[in-house]
């Protein structure tokens, strides 16, 4: 289908969820409400038409100054069909958005990322931890508040764990 085509399809078959479709630099985009998020989730990956199975990417945007304050961006691809979708939803700053980890397992660490860079929340997921940070970092460092001068704490190194750990220094080998 062409990026027209499936705006016209969603159209038919979303009257009433508040979508608004739309082509945008030859792309199928729609923004969609957070509410209905997970329904249109399913109803996208298994629906013969629009086939969507494939979970390509999952991203964010902080608009500061904006009320609601996050865009949390989809990126959603049919093997079967070769077309792909983008889905923005708005969302604010302490909303939950559904976590799509129930419908794309490898949503699972995307969402990870998104919450350990923008701090942005996803319910229902089975995981919901730091994945690219440590559990002790302050903040999340891709919010356009974040202080880029921020002081982090330091840690002690613990890898390898101590007890194992070889200390060259103490071995007094020489190294021109």
């Amino acid at each position: 289908m062409t990026p027209e085509e499936i705006v016209g399809r969603l159209n038919e078959h979303f009257p009433q969820a508040g979508l608004d479709n739309r082509v945008d630099k030859d792309h199928a985009v729609t923004v969609a409400p957070v509410d209905r998020l997970e329904e249109l989730f399913r109803e996208l990956r298994d629906d013969s038409e629009f086939r969507f199975d494939l979970f390509m990417d999952i991203t964010a945007v902080d608009w500061l100054e904006r009320d609601p304050r996050f865009d949390v961006v989809y990126h959603l691809y049919s093997t079967v069909h070769n077309h792909r979708l983008r889905i923005k939803v708005m969302v604010s700053e302490n909303k939950p958005v559904p976590s799509a980890s129930g419908v794309w397992v490898v949503a699972d660490p995307m969402e990870r990322e998104v919450w350990d860079m923008y701090g942005i929340k996803f319910s229902g997921h089975p995981n919901l931890t730091r994945l690219l940070l440590y559990e002790e970092f302050k903040g999340h460092p891709l919010r356009k508040d974040y202080p880029y001068d921020k002081r982090q704490p330091i840690l002690e190194e613990t890898w390898p764990s101590r007890d194992k750990q070889v200390r060259v220094d103490d071995r007094n080998i020489h190294r021109p």
